[in-house]
């Protein structure tokens, strides 16, 4: 079952955007879900920040999954980053960061958040699926191959 399509909408899937830092990404991210699920961008920016505070949410091989657990989310929320210039993410293997999906779940949602994290991980632990990431022309293009894959 693909967990992460259905969080994926032209909207938050954003190829080939730069950022001077993470935290202007989280900045960004927290802006963009206040904007798409009416959230106060100030608690999803303090809960990604505080998230990554515990340890780097960098996987290696170039890519993040920063998350974090929202009071008044009803359901989890995705975006998805493909970063012109790779961001320092402090990852197990020093590579920069071009690869980045931003997951927030409700505050309660222990085992959904765990299936995601799962199935993101799967996902780009897949070298010709990162590899067509990097190759789809526009978001449509990428939500389509998101949804196509099957783990």
């Amino acid at each position: 079952m693909n967990l992460i399509a259905p969080l994926l909408t032209p909207a938050t899937t954003l190829l080939d955007v730069s950022f001077s830092s993470k935290k202007k990404l989280f900045e960004h991210a927290a802006e963009l879900f206040a904007q798409t699920h009416g959230l106060k961008a100030s608690d999803i920016f303090s809960s990604l920040f505080e998230r990554e505070r515990l340890g780097s949410t960098a996987l290696g091989y170039g890519i993040a999954i920063p998350h974090g657990r929202i009071k008044g989310l009803q359901d989890a929320a995705g975006a998805f980053y493909r970063l012109s210039t790779p961001l320092e993410f402090d990852a197990p293997d020093n590579q920069p960061v071009s690869l980045c999906f931003v997951l927030l779940v409700p505050k309660d949602a222990n085992e959904a958040h765990l299936q995601i994290l799962g199935e993101l991980a799967q996902l780009f632990g897949d070298e010709g699926m990162r590899a067509r990431m990097f190759e789809a022309a526009s978001p449509s293009d990428l939500i389509a191959l998101v949804a196509a894959w099957s783990g």
